[in-house]
């Protein structure tokens, strides 16, 4: 405890350099005097409070909240001084709310402790004292040696020592971390590679130095020392030798690595730890409000204080004969006299705040984020899980987001190819159950011949080229792709399952193309059966082939293809190319080039990625094009659908990813992100600031002079850097004014920079922000509203505190729940006009409510048939009766929308306060001191004078309040009240039929359901009644959002 306050106090920092050492297996110096770093262990911590802590800290954050903070102070005035209002007006109150919210929040935190429980139970083997130990997750410490097997996630941040291959590889996923499910290998240094067991390892003397732990997961310095018969071997690490915690190891048996990060100081840790708690802008906007009404409230009772001395200046009413001053009183303070009676009016008007708002509100967010978890749309049947809040205190922002950010990778996407079609030497062909058919044919030619792959393969020998054979086999060689067989005795042959249709053989790759590529051959009958060393092996329709594999030339970003070198069976010697057009297509001699660059230009235009084949037969200067081959990202469910409901509704979408520039635009078009009609402008490769600003100039004129189309943007991790340094806001006006902004080869930092730009830009927009890994939990806490995308089986990130909202099955569900809940744009209710409005409003209904009580009671007027006039009691129970019935009546003209619960909460509520007030003050309560009550209320309603009053009064607040509303409801009506008052007629069952698009056609349909919601159920003979043209509304392209309490309005 007291090295955590030194650290807190800045007197003791945790690390002491900018490296650490780490003694593999803690085999610590033995000589010297050594004195070990100290490392955080292995535990996650996600919640916020502990058994010990949640009282006080609780306390504090909810008291630090002004209203409650100014409740407490009320609370204590009223216990201090002689005050008109008993104490427990303010403190029962007071104590529902603080328990109402100490209850929510320990319940949410509560479940995230049952997360961190999970985590850091799980069972690990470490070595220790020479064997294989099984112990918890969290005993884990920096320095042990940690053994993980197959499709386990790896514990702790580990550098790799040893895998069950020789040469010390291994290959990861990192779905839950970045989004991608393509394989990634990883290699242990020579020295420890050859330490496979357990025996070897405790052998093994290595020191591992390396940079203090930091966020970035794509970044690790280090190096380690071995010492082998006395010598000091030193080899450096980088990223490729750690294992990140949160990754899974796949196609590997068993991997042992030593722990360099453990516990919060893990880079996955790092990146969703907890920051500052979120306040929505309802709230905020309340405390805004409230600091306003403590202003009046100070004010009222100040000018009440004043007047008072001011009235008691004369001696009659100073010291009437009825209230004789005592000894003690004559002879007080009298500055604390007046701070007494401030304080005493302070306490009697403190109702202008009411704290059943506050109880209200907190009621409504906790019972409202069990909606979200009840709600169907957003229940994953296969994992039998639904959506969970981790804090309620966000939904209603829900309805107000402006900008919504996204990752591509996990979140648009699902990382997982398709293929579509493949241009073979300048003919087209496509896939069908399972065979290539030209295009235009279908499975079957149409003189019943044999389908078009068989005939190509079995007459192969008669063509000259054999180019379909021949484009299958380079398919099926030039890869990296490793095969996985789910077996348990042993690693036997590596080609015993040469069939290759095993049922339990899986390909692992290190890009989703190349695993798409691979099953797409083993379907149309070329399967790669697996590599053992220099050998390839593939089947071709039964008959196997084994082929040398003499070198690989791997894809980097200047080549932008990849190469093999291959020795065919016969000897000869052939080499077969990959990769994008502009990188393959300059260099090839031969083929139908001019088709195959007519056809990658056809197939981009439909938003497909392309890949261009190519083989080369070595000392034969001749590259052949052999084929395009084209394939998709497959989409998550209901994407393209949810983004063009966004974007109808209002909200931008901006993407944000990693991933390279062609690859995101690529995506871009296919989930309709960008549109093939939309203007795309790039901010790329920008190398210094005064280009970047010279192109954004160009583009914001660009965008000016051509103010018709709807542009998009797509802008690089280099080229924002350099647009942020300097040129901010002319950065912020170009992206302003695009429908769509793609941002790509970004570092996990540059998203939340990115998300706080537009958060605090003048406009001040509600933004929401949703990824599926641990690099997006930094753009998830920036924004106001974050969502967490969790797959399954892959929970690690899903359990960070980082997520707000986790939903388990496609993101698009939520999407739609926000569209409902999109009805008041921009918090217009929550304005400080509409909040002067209402103040105003407020301030007449009470001068009416108590002078037009004042004036019907007057001076000796009697109202009762005995000739009894009203005395105080009776007075206020009238003003306090008027109020509660004009309030809520005012609530019934606000409300647009009534169900049988509206009627039962509204007419309830005043038959309720006429039951209880006759049931409170028909009765003597013995437990009260007082009974100033008894028999008010019904002396009151026994006087038909008093009933006039009532309605009277009631009828001069609302009055002008219904006029008001019938004169806009007739000269300026907002879109609720016109799709009313077309609702009153009859309509026809389909929006969609008036369209000029033909049946079937996603983009009417879809419309159609949206108009339908926005106007009803419409009457093609009735619909210009609100200005709306149906057949517009399908053949041009519109935009429209719902403003409350503005008019409704289509803009071209």
């Amino acid at each position: 405890m007291i090295r955590w306050i030194r650290q807190q106090l800045g007197f003791d920092p945790p690390h002491q350099s900018d490296t650490r050492t780490v003694y593999i297996a803690n085999k610590f110096p033995q000589h010297g005097h050594y004195i070990p770093q100290r490392f955080a262990d292995n535990r996650i911590i996600s919640s916020k409070y502990t058994i010990w802590n949640f009282i006080p800290k609780n306390l504090f954050e909810q008291f630090r909240r002004i209203a409650n903070f100014y409740f407490l102070i009320i609370f204590l005035v009223q216990l201090m001084i002689d005050t008109p209002t008993s104490p427990i007006t303010s403190g029962l109150p007071l104590f529902f709310v603080i328990t109402v919210t100490a209850i929510k929040q320990g319940y949410e935190d509560w479940l995230r402790h049952k997360a961190d429980n999970e985590v850091n139970g799980a069972p690990v083997f470490v070595v220790r004292s020479g064997s294989l130990v099984q112990t918890r997750s969290k005993n884990i410490r920096v320095g042990d040696i940690v053994r993980v097997a197959k499709d386990e996630t790896f514990p702790a941040d580990l550098v790799l020592l040893s895998s069950d291959r020789a040469e010390g590889t291994c290959h990861i996923t990192t779905a839950s971390l970045d989004g991608e499910t393509n394989l990634k290998t990883h290699y242990a240094v020579p020295e420890t590679a050859v330490s496979q067991s357990v025996s070897r390892l405790e052998s093994l003397q290595a020191v591992v130095e390396c940079q203090q732990p930091e966020a970035d997961l794509y970044r690790f310095v280090g190096r380690i020392t071995v010492t082998q018969q006395g010598e000091e071997i030193v080899r450096p690490l980088g990223s490729e030798n750690l294992l990140l915690r949160g990754a899974r190891l796949k196609n590997t048996k068993e991997i042992f690595g030593v722990a360099v990060y453990t516990g919060m100081e893990s880079k996955m840790a790092l990146n969703y730890k907890c920051k500052s708690q979120k306040r929505s802008a309802v709230e905020k906007s309340m405390n805004t409000f409230l600091i306003i009404y403590l202003g009046i409230l100070l004010f009222e009772a100040i000018l009440s204080t004043i007047l008072k001395y001011a009235w008691q200046a004369e001696n009659k009413w100073d010291e009437p004969f009825y209230n004789q001053k005592t000894d003690q009183e004559r002879n007080s303070s009298q500055i604390l006299k007046f701070i007494s009676d401030f304080l005493a009016f302070l306490v009697l008007y403190n109702f202008i705040i009411p704290i059943s708002l506050y109880v209200t509100v907190e009621l409504q967010k906790f019972l409202g984020s069990f909606f979200i978890g009840w709600d169907l749309d957003l229940y994953h049947e296969e994992s039998d899980q639904k959506a969970q809040v981790n804090t309620s205190d966000l939904n209603e922002e829900l309805g107000q987001v402006e900008y919504v950010f996204t990752d591509k990778t996990g979140t648009l996407t699902e990382n997982e190819m398709q293929f579509r079609e493949c241009s073979i030497n300048g003919i087209k062909y496509q896939e069908i159950n399972g065979k290539l058919v030209p295009e235009g044919m279908t499975e079957d030619s149409p003189d019943g011949s044999v389908p078009c792959l068989v005939r190509f393969i079995l007459c192969v020998y008669t063509f000259q080229n054999g180019e379909e054979e021949l484009f299958l086999k380079a398919v099926s060689l030039c890869h990296t792709v490793q095969i996985s067989y789910d077996q348990t005795d042993g690693p036997g042959d590596p080609f015993s399952h040469a069939n290759g249709f095993s049922p339990l053989m899986e390909y692992y790759a290190s890009s989703p193309d190349e695993k798409a590529l691979v099953e797409a051959t083993k379907r149309m009958g070329v399967t790669f059966i697996g590599s053992h060393g220099e050998i390839m092996e593939i089947k071709t329709l039964g008959k196997a082939e084994k082929y040398k594999l003499l070198h690989i030339l791997e894809f980097d970003a200047n080549r932008r293809r990849m190469s093999v070198i291959l020795q065919k069976p016969s000897g000869e010697k052939v080499l077969f190319t990959k990769g994008a057009e502009s990188a393959v297509l300059p260099y090839t001699t031969s083929g139908e080039i001019d088709k195959t660059r007519v056809h990658v230009d056809e197939f981009a235009l439909k938003g497909l990625r392309t890949l261009v084949i190519s083989d080369t037969i070595v000392c034969v200067c001749v590259c052949v094009c052999v084929c395009v081959r084209v394939f998709v990202s497959r989409l998550q469910d209901k994407v393209q659908e949810t983004i063009e409901s966004l974007r109808l509704a209002g909200i931008k979408v901006w993407v944000l990813t990693g991933d390279k520039h062609e690859t995101a635009v690529s995506v871009s078009l296919s989930c309709g992100h960008f549109h093939r009609t939309m203007n795309i402008l790039e901010l790329v490769q920008q190398k210094s600031d005064s280009e970047c600003a010279e192109q954004l100039r160009r583009l914001a004129r660009r965008i000016k002079e051509d103010h018709v189309i709807q542009h998009g943007l797509v802008v690089d991790g280099a080229s924002l850097s350099l647009a942020l340094r300097e040129h901010e806001k002319l950065f912020m006006e170009v992206c302003k004014n695009c429908s769509a902004v793609l941002c790509c080869r970004m570092a996990p930092l540059q998203k939340a920079k990115v998300v706080r730009l537009l958060k605090t830009s003048p406009e001040k927009p509600i933004t929401l922000a949703i990824g599926d890994g641990a690099n997006d939990v930094s753009m998830i806490q920036e924004a106001h509203v974050g969502i967490g995308r969790c797959r399954i089986g892959e929970d690690v990130a899903c359990n960070s505190n980082a997520y707000w909202y986790t939903v388990f099955n496609n993101s698009s569900c939520l999407m739609s729940y926000i569209i409902v809940s999109l009805d008041i744009s921009k918090n217009s209710l929550l304005s400080f006009k509409t909040f002067l409005y209402w103040t105003f409003l407020g301030f007449c209904h009470a001068f009416v409510f108590f002078f037009g009580s004042y004036i019907l009671m007057g001076e000796d007027t009697t109202l009762m048939g005995n000739g009894q006039m009203f005395g105080n009691w009776t007075f206020g129970t009238l003003v306090f009766t008027v109020m509660v019935i004009t309030v809520t009546l005012k609530l019934a003209l606000e409300t647009h929308f009534w169900t049988w619960m509206n009627h039962f909460v509204t007419w309830g509520s005043i038959a309720f306060y006429f039951i209880f007030s006759l049931f409170y003050g028909g009765i003597i309560w013995p437990f009260l001191h007082t009974q100033d009550m008894y028999f008010v209320f019904v002396q009151l309603l026994s006087s038909g004078s008093a009933w006039f009053a009532i309605i009277i009064i009631i009828i001069t607040c609302l009055f002008p309040d219904v006029i008001k509303k019938v004169f806009y409801r007739h000269l300026q009506p907002t879109s609720t009240q016109k799709s009313q008052f077309i609702e009153a007629y009859q309509g026809i069952g389909c929006v969609d039929s008036m369209c000029c698009f033909s049946e079937g056609q996603n983009a009417c349909s879809r419309l159609g359901r949206l108009v339908e919601r926005m106007m009803g159920r419409c009457d093609p003979a009735r619909a210009t009644r609100c200005d709306l043209s149906l057949s517009s509304l399908c053949c041009k392209h519109i935009s429209y959002k719902l403003e409350h309490d503005e008019p409704a309005a289509l803009d071209e």
